[in-house]
């Protein structure tokens, strides 16, 4: 029988149990995939909480991000055959479709192949963070050589994800980060500049560095209090993407800068490229073509075994990485 990560209550880390489960076969429209590597998300901790868009059904399976081979595939799918190695993007529910385990169940229409040169530790690394970061600054952003980006919490997957695609594109990478110690690490990863913002005045040193322009485009997870100064780093007519809410503290709307400047302040989300086929096809179009290529790279913190997958939620709830961790199987 496969072990399989669940949880029957939210909490904190000790709710993750590892169960013998038997194995199920998928549904007409599904697949089955022996998972060789897990890639972890915020999403899942705050779903592990009670806190996500989505609400918990005990016993709950969790997980969005599993690279492995195809094993069974159910009577009305095409397209994906047993033996393809694919990895899945999280475009499903997450408590019904979870894939910590050693076995996934998942919609066929959620998987897709990736570039041979990778290893499923970065297979497992890819669709959340590049599409996420993908829809952001290109599909809605539309973003060119001459705009500068503002992209805080920078060493996140999603953070390293939004600099190579904003190298890629020509444009110019601006990286924040609370503490000094992950500013060489931003620097390698490509960021132009790298702003400590425990040390330094950012909207000072954002005009600074773009020659009082500003950022025409800004992608940020944390609100809170930072909006109101990210507006005020923000370009006149710029775009700022608040896609996550890290921050504590309320956000409010940061009405007078937006006025002054014309901003356009969106919220946004994964879900709204991965349900419009033509977006999600250039999406996977993009960044397929990228990791072939090279300007794509997924960057890897850490592993964990599935046994320990307790200490993966904790370490991804320190904070201290710097990419993505990935559980193998």
């Amino acid at each position: 029988m496969p072990k399989i990560v669940r949880f029957h209550e939210v909490g904190d880390t000790a709710v993750l149990k590892l169960e013998d489960l038997s194995l199920t076969e998928p549904g007409s429209e599904e697949v089955r995939l022996r998972v060789e590597a897990i890639g972890l998300n915020r999403a899942e901790i705050m779903f592990r909480r009670g806190q996500y868009l989505e609400t918990p059904e005990f016993p709950s399976r969790l997980g969005y991000e599993a690279a492995g081979i195809v094993e069974a595939v159910g009577s009305n799918v095409s397209g994906v055959q047993i033996g393809d190695r694919v990895s899945t993007i999280p475009s499903f529910s997450i408590g019904k479709y979870g894939v910590y385990g050693e076995s996934a169940i998942v919609p066929a229409y959620a998987v897709a192949s990736y570039p041979d040169q990778l290893s499923a530790i970065e297979g497992a690394a890819i669709w959340m963070q590049y599409l996420t970061a993908f829809g952001a600054l290109i599909e809605y952003g539309h973003l060119g050589p001459r705009d500068a980006v503002l992209i805080t919490a920078a060493s996140s997957s999603v953070g390293l994800a939004a600099i190579q695609i904003t190298k890629a594109s020509g444009a110019l990478a601006i990286a924040t980060t609370r503490g000094a110690d992950k500013k060489s690490f931003l620097l390698e990863a490509g960021a132009d500049h790298v702003i400590i913002t425990d040390e330094e005045p950012m909207v000072e040193r954002v005009m600074a560095i773009t020659s009082g322009n500003g950022a025409r485009l800004v992608f940020d997870p944390i609100a809170g209090s930072l909006l109101e100064q990210l507006a005020h780093a923000t370009a006149h007519g710029g775009m700022i993407f608040e896609y996550g809410a890290l921050s504590p503290s309320p956000t409010s709307f940061p009405l007078f800068a937006a006025l002054a400047k014309g901003l356009t302040v969106r919220g946004y989300t994964l879900f709204e490229i991965v349900k419009d086929p033509d977006k999600l096809s250039r999406g996977k179009r993009y960044i397929h073509d990228g990791l072939q290529s090279g300007a794509l790279r997924p960057i890897i913190d850490r592993t964990f075994s599935l046994e320990a997958i307790i200490e993966a939620h904790e370490y991804m709830e320190s904070n201290v990485q710097k990419g993505k961790i990935v559980v193998t199987v």
